[in-house]
């Protein structure tokens, strides 16, 4: 399954700050558990935490990231 990201500018400066690849993001999506929120999910994989919404059949707009 390819995944396509729409990463906003805060959740890219928040990644950068964090030392969260692209690809450790992916996988929070792919693997993660994932949490029902109001507008949007937020998967837990390891110790990173992504929120997000799917906005396409593999697209995925990244709102933030963090570490847990």
């Amino acid at each position: 399954m390819s995944i396509i990201l729409k990463i906003t500018k805060h959740a890219d400066d928040k990644r950068r700050l964090e030392g969260i690849s692209i690809e450790q993001i992916k996988t929070a999506i792919k693997r993660g558990s994932i949490i029902k929120q109001t507008d949007g999910y937020l998967a837990h994989y390891s110790y990173i935490k992504v929120a997000y919404k799917k906005i396409g059949k593999n697209v995925y707009k990244i709102k933030t990231v963090f570490v847990d």
